[in-house]
Parts: C-alpha cells; structure tokens; sequence
C-alpha cells in the first residue's frame, strides 16, 4: 500500500483549493446571515432547497467514490499529506453542508403567518369577523416539511448504498473499481448534474412569479456565479475525478447566473417604486416613528371614535323623528366649570346654548 500511497505535493493546486474553501465559506455567510437578520425565509422555493441539497450530497459521495483509494491512504500518510490529498473531497462537502445549512434557517424562519390557515369568521352581525388561526397547515408549509424529509432520507440511502458499494472494493488503487462501484459513481455524477440544472429552475420560476427578491442573497451569488469556473477548474485538476464530478457545478454557475440577473433587476425595480425586498414600503420603516410620535396626541382612541359614531347616528334619528335642531355643545369643555350640568339645563339646553340664543336675538333685532 506504501507504493501506491505515496504523497504528491502540487502547491499551485493546493493553494486554489485552499482559496475556494475560503471562498465558499464566504460566499455563503452573507445568505446565512440575511435570513437570520430578516427572521424571514421569504422567498425561496422549497424545490430549490430539495435540489440543491440533494444535488450537493449526490456531488459530494460521487468525490468520495472517486478518491476512495487517495482516502484510504490516510491511515499511512501524515495528517498534513493527507488533508492535501483529500482536498477536494474536503471541498465538496464544505459545499453540502453550507448549502444544507439554508435549508434548515428556510425551516427555523419561515413566517409564522404562512405556515397555517387563517380565517375571519362572524359570530354575530352585530361583532366585526374574528381573525382566528386554524390548525391546519398552509399548502406550502405542508410541502416544506415533507421535502425537508425527502432530503434526509435521500442522504441516508446514497450514503448507506455508497459505503456497501465501497466495501466490496478494498483496493486502495483508484483505477481499479468493480463495475457496480463504477456504474454508482457515474449516477451520483449524472444524477447530481441533472439535480443542479433542475435546482434552479423552480427559484428562477418562483421568483419571477412574486417579481420579489426576498430572502435570496444577491452578495451571495455575486460571488459564486463567477467562482463556478475555479470551482470547475479546482476540481478536474484533482486526480481520479473526471466529467461526472464537475459537470453539476458548471451547471448551476449557469443557472445561478440567470437568477442573479433577475434579482438585480427586480431589486432595481421595488427600489424604484418604493419598495424593499419583501415588497414592504421603504418609506414606512423610517416615517413610522415620527407619524408615531407627531401623532400621538391628536389620534382619537378607537373607543371614543365608535362612541361619537353613535352619538351623531341618534342625533341624526332625533331630528327626522322630532323635527328638533340638536345643538351641539360649542368650544372645548363647554360644562367643565359646573359640578352638576344636568341642572344647570332648562328645556334640553345648556348655558352655553342660552348664550348663543340670547346673540341670535340681537342679531335678528
């Protein structure tokens, strides 16, 4: 095993490797953060997040199988040397895992108000509808939750099919796998590509349909859409891989370069009417405080706004009934002075009314 697992040093690939793994990390924290920040998933397609962690995990057992024979060696190689042989595999997993990573956030901050029905239902005629939240979960919401079990239960199965696959064969040489072991690799290649074009296919669509960008990271994509190529690049200079491990990130830089454009041009268009990227009034967030605070003590309590809705509906039913003018009360706090203003009235009228008769009298003489 000694002969075959001797170590190769490449410094030129090592450090392309070392820079993407940077890369990578980078390029995802800003999606990461945007939803934590947001407390809001908005904006993806479950089917997106189904694909692409399916597409990821598929890419990364394809390395896996590729280099099984490089990853045996590290049970003789140096910790060091066998961190440099194992790189790439290395890589494509960072990739998985930060990419599963948004599929749990989209699950932890999808808006509560999506996730079950909601109904405004009338318990009497006289009662406004009560907004009341159902149990039952929203289309969507349901289908969320079984995608998310879809993509566990599908890295479980190619995980256990891969490693008994692997078991059967112990050459540590990587030109020589059984035909099972070589027909398994070349679907996990194939089927991963098919997955990454198929990605984002239902995200171009949903975006297009809400015209929203959401929660989607347009940092983010800024930087992987043109880092696809060393990602290419990166891994067909690994030894033992070849078209059917790289083909799956050539095709989503592709098509992640086709959301991009979408999203730049509808985050330029709800800028430009106003809104933000949840299609929320850009507007509203900064005047909310001041009409708050400017507002505050000339806004009329709802109560008291219900109260004088009343009073002005059995005014008006008095006159048509009685044929009787109702005078209101004129000026602020018209009987603030008097203890008792029932008393001091005569006839339904106050004094301020009285005063206003006695001028009406002048006036007509």
């Amino acid at each position: 095993m000694s002969s075959v697992c001797e170590p190769s040093h490449n410094a030129a690939q090592n450090a392309l490797t070392a820079f993407m793994c940077l890369g990578i990390t980078i390029s995802y924290l800003p999606q990461h953060w945007r939803i934590i920040s947001a407390k809001s998933s908005e904006g993806f397609s479950p089917w997106f997040l189904l694909l692409g962690s399916t597409s990821s995990a598929s890419g990364m057992l394809n390395i896996i199988v590729m280099q099984w024979g490089i990853i045996k060696c590290c049970r003789v190689l140096t910790f060091g040397s066998c961190i440099e042989s194992i790189a790439g595999v290395l890589q494509l997993a960072l990739v998985w895992i930060l990419f599963v990573m948004i599929l749990v956030l989209y699950m932890i901050y999808y808006p509560a108000h999506k996730k079950y029905v909601e109904l405004d239902v009338n318990l009497r005629d006289d009662v406004p509808p009560q907004h009341v939240k159902t149990p039952v979960k929203r289309e969507e919401w349901k289908l969320s939750i079984v995608l998310s079990w879809v993509v566990f239960f599908h890295i479980a199965f190619i995980i256990f099919v891969t490693f008994l696959l692997l078991s059967t064969n112990p050459t540590p040489d990587a030109t020589h796998r059984s035909r099972q072991l070589q027909l398994w690799a070349t679907f996990l290649g194939v089927s991963s590509a098919l997955l990454a074009m198929f990605q984002y296919t239902p995200q171009i669509a949903h975006t297009y349909r809400i015209k929203l960008v959401g929660a989607l990271s347009i940092p983010m994509m800024c930087l992987q859409t043109p880092g696809a190529v060393l990602m290419v690049l990166s891994i067909a200079l690994r030894p033992g891989t070849n078209w059917t491990t790289w083909i799956s990130y050539a095709v989503a830089g592709i098509m992640q370069g086709i959301l991009l454009v979408m999203c730049i041009i509808f985050r330029a268009r709800q800028h430009k009417h106003g809104l933000d990227d949840f299609g929320r009034p850009l507007a509203a967030a900064n005047l909310g405080d001041s009409y708050t605070s400017s507002s505050a003590s000339v806004q009329t309590p709802p109560a008291v706004l219900v109260e004088a809705a009343l009073g002005d509906a059995v005014q008006s039913d008095v006159r048509s009934e009685h044929g009787v003018d109702v005078v209101e009360e004129v000026g602020e706090g018209a009987g603030d002075f008097e203890e008792t203003p029932l008393l001091a009235k005569r006839n339904g009228r106050g004094i301020g009314e009285r005063e206003g008769g006695f001028l009406a009298w002048f006036r007509r003489r």
